[in-house]
């Protein structure tokens, strides 16, 4: 097995964070927006909204990133 070198292993930590930050929000959004959605169906939909757009523009700001290094 080929060790990583340590911009491989930043790289995977990354990705491993993202995986988990992001997993657990989509786990716990769907609860999450029915609370919200008691209270008022627009907060809800804007959480919702809000959260998937957070997922895109992370892939945004990395191919940023990219383009410039």
């Amino acid at each position: 097995m080929k060790k990583l070198d340590r911009r491989d292993r930043s790289a995977a930590i990354a990705a491993a964070v993202f995986l988990l930050v992001f997993g657990a929000g989509f786990l716990f959004l769907p609860r999450a927006m029915i609370y919200l959605g008691a209270i008022s169906p627009y907060l809800a939909a804007f959480v919702g909204t809000v959260f998937v757009l957070a997922f895109f523009f992370v892939f945004w700001l990395r191919a940023r990133y990219q383009r410039r290094r």
